[in-house]
């Protein structure tokens, strides 16, 4: 039995798949919709499974603030096309309420809790899968609690929350969006580790020494480096960005407040992504 486009466009908008994937299914089903649906459904683990071992280096970071405690959530996709759409965007956004409603942050038992009524947050990705047809993880979330939360997300692509101690969540954002625009590696001078100290005076005890100069200068050297380094690594002792003039330490200090913490996620970071050559990926075809 032949296949119609009428078929076809209400196979499509009863699953949300793709026209090609729509067609190929009712070609199987020989024309009957609800088989073909339900062979789809059969299908969908196998081709979720089938995509999972696709990199998956784009995606969305998505924050969300409740009463004392906020997350911080990374879904991942294969491509930046995906991670724009609305379909994936509602996933992104409901699980981060789901997971900041359960208190949760480990990805694993995330997967695990409700989505909606009847079905899990793993279940609801494996349907977005079929559905769009890539493979799509949740990477990582973070809980951060405190008296004064906020929260800045940049393009979906970084997100940062920031815990206060006084202030407000105005102040809170400002300091978010900060750290967002400038990726600080701590908060203050001291959290900086002794590991890191040591790599860097070294580092600059070299640069010194080839200056010629005679030891005492080049100590002076190696300390106002390290006095630098520091300066612009810590949040507090940054030029704040939208007002240069004035340190993030002392717009927190005029406030009469102080940092906690912050937390930063940017989509991909730390995937190796895999480089397709298109070329030769049709030229392979081809043959």
């Amino acid at each position: 039995m032949s296949v119609t486009a009428a078929q076809v466009k209400e196979l499509r908008e009863r699953t949300g798949l793709g026209m090609m994937e729509c067609k190929k299914a009712l070609v199987e089903a020989n024309a009957d919709i609800d088989l073909a649906i339900e062979n789809l459904r059969k299908s969908g683990q196998a081709k979720a499974a089938k995509k999972a071992s696709r990199t998956a280096a784009e995606g969305a970071v998505v924050a969300k603030v409740g009463e004392g405690i906020a997350i911080l959530l990374e879904v991942n996709s294969e491509t930046d096309f995906v991670a724009r759409d609305d379909n994936f965007q509602a996933f992104v956004n409901q699980v981060a309420e789901v997971a900041l409603a359960a208190r949760l942050e480990d990805v694993a038992k995330i997967a695990e809790i409700e989505y909606t009524a009847g079905q899990t947050v793993e279940e609801a990705r494996l349907a977005l899968v079929q559905k769009i047809g890539e493979n799509i993880q949740l990477r990582r979330a973070q809980l951060v609690e405190g008296n004064t939360l906020g929260a800045y997300i940049h393009n979906s692509k970084i997100g940062v929350l920031v815990s206060l101690e006084g202030g407000d969540g105005e102040l809170a954002k400002d300091v978010a969006m900060h750290v967002a625009a400038v990726n600080p590696l701590v908060a203050t001078p001291d959290e900086v580790s002794a590991a890191v100290l040591d790599k860097e005076r070294e580092i600059f005890t070299e640069q010194a020494r080839q200056s010629g100069k005679p030891e005492e200068v080049i100590q002076k050297m190696i300390d106002g480096r390290l006095k630098k380094f520091l300066s612009e690594v810590s949040l507090v002792d940054q030029a704040f960005v939208k007002n240069p003039d004035v340190k993030v330490g002392q717009l927190l200090t005029e406030a009469n407040a102080t940092i906690n913490s912050f937390t930063r996620m940017e989509v991909g970071e730390g995937i190796e992504k895999e480089v397709v050559d298109f070329a030769a990926e049709v030229a392979a075809a081809a043959k």
